[in-house]
Order: structure tokens, then C-alpha cells, then sequence
């Protein structure tokens, strides 16, 4: 079966694993039994998946997917009992190794047998020249900022250290630390200032043109930056997020413009008296974190939930959103993860009045008051209802669907979007009252076509996608699964279809990428072209070579931070082969020539497909080399689940050397 078929991979299967507790109360005694004994925790399914050879967990997913509805307010997994005893197997089926990556100068062929769909090559290879040792900037060419807001911004640039910054026509409120190349302050006026970056060194000095736009959007490039789940999972804590701010600095990472530490779920403690949310004991104090990240130049994101609590079982921000953004605020946040998760199967209570207005007098009076005997019950973690609360709100829960049943399939379709914005809009609402540039990201799966209206709601980012896991299935599924998503973002607004891959991951057990090499290329390629944020998931502190030059390379960076924030769609599709392509400020053209299937093959670009004349520089991104003039088309030999990512300029424009 193609990738692209597989049901669990496709956009419109939107669901969250942590379904299963929520939905206890849902299922019948014999499923409960069954639910507990296969996964007794998120923890236990997020081993499993790890654990799992990928062609296994992709008919293990699919299974689990099988009859499943989205996580509405009454929607729920159920398993269908035939199914049972094929799940237990294959919870059950021994693991097969996972072939382990060297790193060399070349691809190699490997005389293993490959897993289902996988290409020949596992040996790792590096494509990314070494930086020379003259300085080069990098990073955004383009700052958004509100007025009157706390402004940081860290200038970075490769080449040999000891390095000074300098910055020509720095508008008034800001100032330069010419050892750090952090810039800060504030600035009053809107509008926008053109400044000259200068960086230099023992060897030499470089200059870059840099817009900051003081107005009313933030987040004018994608994020570029670290989050702790896809590496720690529950495991994080203060020492572990230390870590990686100073692995982000001593690895070179924020020499090429990575800037964001993110702690994703598990930070949250109790309310104060006043409501205001605390760390718990492994977050004991998380402005002096915040501190110690934003000493380093670098901007700190944390995590949370319109819901009574997290996935993870933590704290949620329900009936506290002002609190919880005023406290983000004290606190120095810079970015915010906000999951769906526990608000969904409560949503419809706790927005009764929006479902009582679509009802006859009568129906919407008996719902109020369901609503007000069934929240309190909603609000109770499943895990600690009693037996007769779980009778009690199984009954209401059947009322319920019944009032609402009642309902048009144009009404419900209403609702049901309702339901995935609401949330959104109000936490919107509270970030706007602190006088802090907190860039917002969405997290609730992709449902109710979030990327249509995202932006509309001051999303900075929303998430398109179920979570991603290292296999192909799953980052092929996804990532060329955005087709057609492009014409919805813009600077300050971005599709996201999750964390990267690379590296060493596994949700609290990290070993390496399940991914081979060429579908890395895959991966960092394609979500450059399409303007996502990355976000590294990885153990930073065991970042390889192979890895590194993944993350470090200025030329596929810079696809991703054009400051025309126009992203990439699929321009040609013949068989495996795909050609995704997107504008440059610069008037040139990036375009990605990926081989989905498992066989070598020849990927062409013609540019009346680009729609482009005359003859064109064709510059290999990866390598940093220019391959030739080339005059209607290209094309390359590109690897089984590989890439070749190249830029196209007009002959005689100054190309990215």
C-alpha cells in the first residue's frame, strides 16, 4: 500500500491519544478492561510507538484510528471487539532492531534487508559545508514588534570567535551589546527601519541589510527553536531545559539563528491564592529560568490548555486564561503552545449558551440545566470519578446528545466550529492585554480546518496535523499533506505540522531518528519550503555531526526565513516524483524535487511549470553549490525518499554564496 494511503496519516483523521482517558466513562466495561491493559498511561502508548518497528506502528495506528471520531465535546474511540485480539498481537509482537546511522562523507548501501518501503541507503551523509571562518549573519532578515513592548533581538553569524556587532541607523529606544549582539529596548512609533547589521572578527567583517517593523504583528519569519517533549516527555525539568539553553549555545546552534526554548507539558503546579499559576517541584522558580534563558540571547516559550487540565494530567488554564497570560507575562514568556486536549469533550458545556440559541425554548432550557449539573462532573479527571458519578454522567451524557441531536447538519457543522475557535479567541483576548510580544501557537490537531482561520483569530502559528513520530509514513503523510494549505499563511501567520524528527528522540527515552538519512533531507527540506516553524526535538546534548549539519545550514535556513513569507505548494506531481516550489524575496525561486517511492529516479523541474524565462543559476541549497546555467528546466537523480533542494536566480543577481 502507498504511504499516501495510509488512513492514519491523512489530514481529516484528527485525533489525540490522550482520548483515551478522557473518554473513560464512554466505554463499556469490557473496553475499559481492555483500554487499561494495553495502555494504562499516555506514557505506556508513547513507549509503545517508539518501541514499535515503524511498518508495525503504521497498522498499529491504523488500527487504533478504525471507527475513531475526532475529540469533540461527546465524540469518542471506541475499538471495534473483533478487533481486539489483532491489537493485543501486535502490542504483543517482539520488536525488530532499528538500524543504527554512521556518518560519512557519502551514501553507502546497506546489505540489510530495509523495512517496508524503506530506501537502501541508512549510512548518514554529510552535505552541509563546515562555516568558514569569516563572519557570515544569519538568521531573519525581517523583526516584528508591538510598540511599547520589551524588544529582544540576538544578531547572529558564524565564523571564528572572539566576534563584535555593530549596527548602523538603530532607530531610538534600542541598543546594541556589541560583544553579545543582543539588541533591546523599546520603540514608541510604528514603522519600519532599515539598519545595517555588521559582525566582525580577527578574519574579517560582513554586513546585512535588516528590517525591524514596528507595528501590529509579530512573528514575521517562522520560529526557529528547541521544544522538550519529542526528546524528555514527562521527564523534563529545570535542569534538563538548562541544558539545553547552554547545548543551543556551545553546539553553534544559535550561531545560525535558533532562538526559541520551549518547555512543552509537565512544568505546571497548583494556583496560588490569587489564582496565579506556579511550577511544580521540578519548575521551582521559572523566572529565574526565564532569566537564565533570555542571559543567553535566546527567548523562552512554555505550554498550556484551555482545558481543566493538560494531557499530562497538570494544571489547565480553563476560567483562568487572564491570569495564566498575566503571569506568562511577569514571568518574561515569549511563546505560547496552546493544546486543545482536555477543553474538547467539555466544550459543549462550557459554551452551553452558543448550543442554546440553535434550540427551540423549551430544549435550550433543559440543556442549561444539564449543562449545570454535567460540567461539574466534566471537570472531575476521569481516573478519579466515582462509580456513581461515571453512572450519573454516562445518563447526562445521553440527554445531552439527544437535545442535541436535534440540531441540522448545518447547525452542528456551525457548532463544531464554534467549539475549536472559541477557545482560541478568548486566550487571544487575555495575551493582548499583557504588554509583553507573546507569540501565540495553536495547538488542536488541524481540526475544523484551523488554517482557514487562524490568522483571523491572531494565531501566529497553528498546528495542521495529528503528532508526527519518526517514521516515513508518518512525516511523508504529513508534511506533503499540506498541499493547498500554503495560500492561507503569511508573515506572522504559519502553518505548523509539528516538531522535527531529527536526531535523537523518543518521548522520554530518546535513540536516534528512525528516519534514514534521506528522508532527513526529506524533512528539514520540505518544511523549509513551506514555511513552518522549526522546532528541534532532540536531545541536544547528544547532537551528532550528521544532525548538526541538518540544523546548520544558512542556505535551507534562509528558504525558511524569507521575509516574503510565502510559502511552498506542490507545482508538479508525476508518480512518486513531486516538485514543490515557492517565491524568494529576492526574485528567485526555491524548489524541492523529492522521490517518494524506493527506487532511484530522475525528478524534473521545467520552468513554464515555474513560471519562469530565460536562462537560470541553479544553486544546490544543501551543498551550497552552484550546479550550472540552465535554460527551460532541471533536473537530478534523487535518492528513494530523498530531496534535492536547489535555488533558482536570474543570471547575474548576486546568489545566497
Amino acid at each position: 500500500m502507498d504511504a499516501k494511503q495510509w488512513p492514519g496519516m491523512q489530514p481529516q483523521w484528527r485525533k489525540s491519544y490522550s482520548c483515551h482517558s478522557q473518554s473513560e466513562s464512554r466505554l463499556t466495561p469490557s473496553e475499559t478492561k481492555i483500554r487499561k491493559f494495553l495502555f494504562p498511561t499516555r506514557e505506556a502508548l508513547d513507549r509503545l510507538r517508539c518501541d514499535l518497528p515503524p511498518h508495525l506502528w503504521v497498522i498499529f495506528e491504523m488500527i487504533l484510528t478504525h471507527q475513531s471520531f475526532w475529540c469533540d465535546y461527546k465524540k469518542v474511540m471506541r475499538f471495534p471487539p473483533p478487533l481486539f485480539p489483532l491489537l493485543f498481537t501486535l502490542a504483543m509482537t517482539p520488536c525488530m532492531g532499528v538500524a543504527q546511522t554512521n556518518v560519512s562523507s557519502s551514501p553507502a548501501k546497506s546489505s540489510a534487508t530495509p523495512a517496508t518501503n524503506a530506501p537502501a541507503y541508512t549510512e548518514a551523509y554529510i552535505l552541509t559545508p563546515k562555516p568558514a571562518s569569516t563572519p557570515r549573519i544569519t538568521g531573519p532578515k525581517i523583526f516584528g514588534v508591538r510598540p511599547g513592548n520589551p524588544f529582544l533581538f540576538t544578531v547572529t553569524a558564524t565564523g571564528d570567535k572572539p566576534m563584535t556587532f555593530s549596527a548602523d541607523n538603530l532607530p531610538k529606544g534600542l541598543k546594541l551589546d556589541a560583544a553579545t549582539g543582543m539588541i533591546t529596548g523599546t520603540l514608541k512609533e510604528k514603522g519600519t527601519n532599515t539598519v545595517t547589521l555588521r559582525a566582525k572578527n580577527a578574519r574579517g567583517e560582513a554586513s546585512r541589510s535588516f528590517r525591524i517593523v514596528c507595528g501590529d504583528t509579530i512573528s514575521l519569519t517562522p520560529a526557529l527553536g528547541w521544544n522538550s517533549y519529542n526528546c524528555y516527555g514527562k521527564k523534563v525539568d529545570d535542569a534538563k531545559m538548562r541544558s539545553a539553553v547552554d547545548a543551543i549555545v556551545s553546539t553553534g546552534l544559535i550561531d545560525h539563528g535558533w532562538s526559541y526554548i520551549n518547555i512543552d507539558d509537565n512544568w505546571e503546579g497548583t494556583r496560588d491564592t490569587n489564582g496565579m499559576i506556579q511550577g511544580n517541584e521540578n519548575f521551582p522558580d521559572l523566572k529565574a529560568l526565564s532569566d537564565y534563558i533570555h542571559s543567553k540571547g535566546l527567548k523562552f516559550g512554555i505550554y498550556s490548555t484551555p482545558g481543566p487540565w493538560t494531557c499530562a494530567g497538570f494544571e489547565g488554564s480553563l476560567n483562568h486564561e487572564d491570569d495564566d497570560a498575566r503571569q506568562y507575562g511577569n514571568w518574561g514568556v515569549d511563546y505560547v503552545k496552546y493544546d486543545s486536549c482536555t477543553y474538547s469533550p467539555l466544550a459543549g458545556a462550557v459554551n452551553v449558551e452558543q448550543f442554546a440559541q440553535l434550540l427551540p425554548p423549551d430544549d435550550a432550557t433543559k440543556l442549561r440545566a444539564l449543562a449545570k449539573e454535567k460540567l461539574p462532573l466534566d471537570l472531575v479527571p476521569a481516573k478519579k470519578r466515582t462509580e456513581e458519578q461515571k453512572a450519573t454522567l454516562e445518563d447526562l451524557n445521553k440527554q445531552w446528545d439527544q437535545l442535541v441531536g436535534k440540531l441540522t447538519p448545518e447547525q452542528k457543522g456551525k457548532m463544531v466550529l464554534l467549539m475549536r475557535q472559541i477557545p482560541y479567541a478568548k486566550f487571544r483576548q487575555s495575551l493582548d492585554k499583557v504588554n509583553r510580544d507573546i507569540v501565540f501557537s495553536y495547538c488542536q490537531y488541524g481540526g475544523a480546518k484551523v488554517w482557514e482561520w487562524g490568522a483571523k483569530l491572531g494565531g501566529n502559528s497553528w498546528r495542521t496535523t495529528v503528532d508526527i513520530i519518526d517514521t516515513w509514513q508518518s512525516m511523508s503523510g504529513i508534511g506533503f499533506g499540506e498541499n493547498g494549505h500554503e495560500k492561507f499563511a503569511s508573515p506572522g501567520h504559519w502553518n505548523d505540522p509539528d516538531m522535527l524528527i531529527v536526531g535523537k528522540v523518543g518521548w522520554g527515552h530518546p535513540r536516534p531518528s528512525r528516519l534514514t538519512p534521506d528522508e532527513q533531507y526529506t524533512h528539514v527540506s520540505l518544511w523549509a519550503l513551506i514555511s513552518s516553524p522549526l522546532l528541534i526535538g532532540c536531545d541536544l546534548s547528544q547532537l551528532d555531526d550528521f544532525t548538526k549539519s541538518l540544523l546548520c545550514n544558512d542556505e535551507v535556513l534562509d528558504v525558511n526565513q524569507d521575509p516574503l513569507g510565502k510559502p511552498a505548494g506542490r507545482i508538479s506531481q508525476n508518480g512518486d516524483a513531486q516538485v514543490w516550489a515557492r517565491d524568494l524575496e529576492d526574485g528567485s525561486k526555491a524548489a524541492g524535487l523529492f522521490n517518494l517511492g524506493d527506487k532511484p529516479m530522475t525528478v524534473s523541474v521545467t520552468w513554464a511549470e515555474l513560471g519562469i524565462k530565460g536562462p537560470k543559476v541553479v544553486r544546490d541549497l544543501w551543498r551550497q553549490t552552484d550546479l550550472g546555467t540552465f535554460n527551460d528546466k532541471f533536473e537530478a537523480t534523487v535518492q528513494p525518499h530523498g530531496v534535492v533542494l536547489v535555488k533558482i536566480t536570474p543570471v547575474g543577481t548576486p546568489s545566497s554564496k
